[in-house]
């Protein structure tokens, strides 16, 4: 089969590798369906997670069927359509034990793409399958429900509820990507007062507008923090979420919270960041970082099923399963292509 395999920072090729193979008793082998690309890709590549070993096949966030189980599995067998979600579960450990599955301490959190190999391929390995997959309704097509392995907790739970978003707040997003609009579409189930968007690019902004935004900010062009300071009456926003993982971007959320605001860090950093605590000590600022857990996964299918979340323009560019070069161009460069997240489709 064919897989997308990383061969170093800057390196990728999708090239003929072993077909997966059961490993372990709760594993499960899927056929994969549909597959996206993720920003965290992007930085795997540019060489911010230096975990990620020369070979390893990339990618972290599938629809496909399954074609076998090992004999540890009881949830599924062949032919079951699911989700694999970018983080595995043992269920046993401590951290798992309590909803933490980001931080499993048996073999799992986020591995696939990572310390094993991932999804971007014909075919995958799905460790701890049971509690690490999920079977999709019928109504749910593979473009959404892809939509909902990584980058839909990921902005809900590190984002929206670490941000302990409430009716009323206002709302800073730095970051219109994929992880940014998800942001956006999530933060809007609480009902805050203003959601403001802070991106370079006018085409990310205008698709911040669609999915929910109220005001957005030309970064370089405009001035965010004297935006949000005309916006609530010189206090700063009450939640600000970072979503790209740059020095900059980071210091600039720090400057546009209020005192006693939140600061929720959702964006992958590969570079040291200067925390200001000479400005911060004194402001009563909560600052949260976070892997996604995906505790929230089930309830966000039910509301994707209930029509309560608007997923429809999030997918952008669609590719054959054999077409991911040109996907990969294509999504790392999104001021020319207007890309947000592809999806490769048998």
């Amino acid at each position: 089969m064919k897989g997308l395999v990383y061969g170093g920072p800057g390196v990728r090729n999708w090239t003929d590798i072993p077909d997966p193979a059961i490993e372990d008793p709760r594993d499960a082998i899927i056929r994969v369906d549909a597959v996206t690309i993720c920003g965290t890709d992007l930085h795997i590549l540019g060489g911010d997670v230096p975990e990620v070993a020369s070979g390893r096949v990339l990618g972290h966030e599938a629809v496909g069927t399954v074609t076998e189980t090992g004999s540890g599995v009881s949830g599924l067998k062949a032919g079951d359509r699911v989700l694999a979600s970018c983080i595995s579960a043992c269920g046993i450990c401590r951290y798992c034990r309590q909803g933490s599955y980001g931080q499993c301490l048996g073999g799992g959190g986020w591995i696939l793409g990572h310390l094993v190999d991932g999804v971007q391929a014909e075919y995958a390995r799905i460790p701890f399958a049971d509690l690490s997959t999920y079977r999709l309704p019928e109504r749910v097509s593979d473009e959404a429900a892809v939509l909902l392995a990584d980058i839909l907790p990921t902005s809900y739970e590190v984002g929206v509820l670490n941000g302990h978003v409430r009716p009323g707040d206002t709302v800073v997003i730095v970051g219109a990507g994929p992880i940014g609009l998800a942001a956006v579409v999530t933060a809007r189930l609480f009902s805050p007062a203003h959601i403001v968007v802070v991106d370079k690019a006018e085409s990310r902004l205008q698709a911040a507008k669609m999915f929910g935004a109220d005001t957005t900010v030309v970064a370089g062009t405009d001035d965010p923090v004297a935006a949000v300071r005309d916006l609530t009456g010189d206090l700063g926003a009450d939640v600000v979420m970072e979503a790209v993982g740059t020095p900059q971007t980071f210091e600039l959320c720090a400057k546009l919270v209020r005192p006693g605001g939140r600061l929720a860090n959702i964006g992958v950093h590969g570079k040291p960041v200067t925390l200001h605590l000479e400005e911060l000590w004194i402001r009563n600022v909560t600052i949260t970082t976070g892997l996604v857990d995906t505790f929230s996964t089930p309830r966000l299918l039910d509301m994707l099923v209930a029509g309560q979340l608007d997923l429809g323009h999030m997918v952008t560019h669609r590719f054959g399963l054999d077409e991911f070069m040109a996907a990969y161009d294509v999504f790392a460069d999104p001021a020319r292509s207007g890309a947000l997240k592809v999806v490769l489709s048998r």
